[in-house]
């Protein structure tokens, strides 16, 4: 693995430490799950393994689109509540990379979006 994904790896680690956060993984330019996943003891809601794929890919290709960047600003995050849990998904466009993350219903996505800001600013 390399210093990357072991940097990345150790994040995900530290986000699925928080109570709410079900999962926590990165996802490649194509949609791909590189480090990360579900927190230990977690069943995915969503049983059918090619709808999660699905899903990873349409975050990845949503997160990374820059043609209002220059008008609005870029894409710091995208929020998606449903009945029974939050997607999140944050970008990383100089490595083409998204975080995605997926919550309990009741977590603050605001809370959320500092804490990932926060642990990935922390170099260690």
């Amino acid at each position: 693995m390399s210093i990357e994904y072991k940097f990345y790896e150790s994040k995900c680690s530290q986000l699925q430490q928080e109570k709410e956060i079900r999962f926590a993984g990165i996802i490649d330019e194509q949609g791909k799950l590189v480090v990360g996943g579900f927190k230990p003891g977690i069943t995915p809601l969503e049983n059918d393994e090619s709808r999660l794929d699905d899903f990873m890919d349409f975050a990845s290709r949503v997160s990374l689109r820059k043609e209002y960047d220059k008008t609005l600003g870029p894409i710091n995050y995208l929020a998606a509540r449903r009945d029974r849990l939050v997607l999140i998904s944050f970008p990383f466009p100089v490595s083409k990379f998204v975080l995605l993350i997926s919550a309990e219903p009741t977590v603050d996505i605001e809370k959320i979006a500092k804490r990932v800001v926060t642990i990935f600013s922390d170099a260690s």
